[in-house]
């Protein structure tokens, strides 16, 4: 097996702002040439797969800025520093959607871009829940939807649930429904 692995030079920062970094690294290839690498850091994120007693998937609708569109997501969000990933699902699940959870149980864990970013995700299923009073962020406007997994088939089909973490977590759901596991 070759060595694939590539060797920093130097690196440097290019913008600090309050969610990422981005770094400009210059990198030795295996091969001797250099090159440069554009690194998005990232503090690492949640995400909450929680269903209601119905057994619908518990979504929140809101703009997304970067798209310039709305979409339907799982409950998510970026870990405070030293922050326990499952701590930050709790409150994560409480302040967008409402629900307080009593068990917060790890499904999977993988980076989201890993040809330019170092985020990763940790998925979460929530049990237990009760409906409480919502408490997003202060530039935080969402809405709470409760679907079926056909209707969020549907919605996949629409183009309004479009994110990587929300549409792994509709696929989950299907194999387990399934019958997997």
């Amino acid at each position: 097996m070759s060595d694939l692995k590539e060797k920093t030079i130097r690196s440097r920062t290019i913008f600090e702002g309050k969610l990422i970094r981005v770094q400009l690294d210059e990198v030795e290839l295996p091969d001797g040439r250099t090159s440069t690498r554009e690194i998005v850091r990232h503090p690492g994120a949640v995400a909450v797969m929680a269903f209601t007693g119905e057994g619908k998937l518990i979504l929140v609708r809101q703009h997304r800025h970067p798209l310039e569109k709305t979409t339907l997501e799982i409950p998510a969000g970026k870990l405070e520093p030293g922050e326990d990933p499952k701590a930050c699902a709790f409150r994560e699940l409480e302040e967008e959607t409402g629900y307080r959870a009593e068990e917060m149980h790890p499904i999977v864990s993988f980076y989201t871009s890993p040809g330019f970013a170092d985020e990763k995700l940790h998925l979460f299923e929530a049990r237990g829940l009760t409906k409480g009073e919502m408490r997003p962020d202060a530039d935080e406007f969402v809405e709470v939807e409760e679907l079926t997994l056909e209707e969020a088939y549907g919605k996949m089909e629409e183009g309004l649930i479009c994110d990587a973490k929300t549409v792994a977590a509709v696929y989950i759901w299907h194999n387990r429904v399934l019958g997997g596991r």
